[in-house]
């Protein structure tokens, strides 16, 4: 007599599905929608405008808002480098752990992890006299608040791309290369990036978003990018203020969207002969 196994738990009805998505989406959207009703107000006067937003694209305005486009400009550097520094430091680390000291995974996992359980205030305190020496090399220039913004972004750039390598035979990907005769700069760039594609993607995603979103840090340390422009600017007319930042939130959206795109694509745009499974042979052999 067959047995059927027991239910650990029941599935939860529609109802209760859409009332906890409901709620979480109010959650999100309610201060949307009020930032988004209060950049159109037309002042004391009453009643609602649009002069707010067309004023961004008035050539009148542009020296009025020049502290944001330097602050959005800044923040796009502080991106561009953050990126950098995580891909050309973390990412090999993570690949020569993988590859020859699987021992000290944990180890490097626990110092990835140790960014997000301290307070920005503290990193700042502790980073205070490391820029007062970076300041002495390099000047006070905005691109070498990258080096803090590295350090902030490392637990979820970490998470991502250890996700992507976890569910990849890297081991056993680059010893078939290597015994087809390639070396290990051969095996990283045609064997071991194209399948790490999707986490390197979403770990460049992840950090463009964090560093747009961070105050703290370049506030305490005396450098302007978007969100210090944003405050800055809000003193004098905060209707800007509040649409810059709608701005920032859609813009993170998007990248968010994008990771979740990347995420979910199914590797199998692939084919699924036999011959063309392994891009391992194609890249070595040339």
């Amino acid at each position: 007599m067959s047995r059927t196994a027991p239910s650990i738990g029941a599935a939860p009805s529609r109802v209760t599905r859409g009332l906890i998505l409901g709620i979480i989406g109010a959650l999100f959207a309610i201060p949307i929608i009020a930032m988004i009703e209060f950049s159109l107000r037309d002042g004391l006067a009453g009643g609602y405008t649009l002069s707010h937003w067309t004023s961004l694209v008035d050539p009148a305005s542009v020296a009025k808002y020049r502290s944001l486009t330097t602050g959005l400009g800044n923040s796009l550097l502080l991106a561009v480098v953050t990126v950098g520094i995580v891909l050309l430091l973390l990412l090999p680390t993570m690949i020569l752990v993988q590859l020859r000291f699987p021992r000290l995974r944990r180890v490097l996992e626990f110092i990835c992890i140790i960014p997000i359980t301290v307070p920005a205030i503290v990193l700042v305190v502790g980073l205070a006299p490391v820029y007062r020496f970076i300041g002495s090399i390099f000047g006070s220039s905005i691109w070498t608040l990258a080096f803090a913004y590295g350090i902030t972004v490392l637990p979820y750039a970490y998470r991502t791309l250890a996700s992507n390598l976890g569910a990849l035979d890297a081991i056993t990907l680059s010893e078939a290369a290597r015994s087809l005769g390639a070396g290990w700069p051969s095996v990283l760039w045609r064997v071991l990036l194209p399948n790490l594609r999707r986490g390197i993607l979403a770990a460049s995603f992840i950090s463009v978003a964090v560093v747009l979103g961070e105050y703290t840090i370049a506030s305490l340390l005396s450098r302007q990018n978007l969100q210090t422009a944003i405050l800055l600017i809000s003193k004098s007319d905060p209707y800007v203020a509040v649409i810059f930042a709608l701005l920032s939130l859609l813009l993170v959206f998007l990248l968010l969207l994008v990771i979740g795109k990347v995420g979910t694509r199914r590797p199998g745009a692939r084919s699924s002969k036999p011959s063309s499974k392994p891009d391992l042979t194609q890249g070595v052999a040339s």
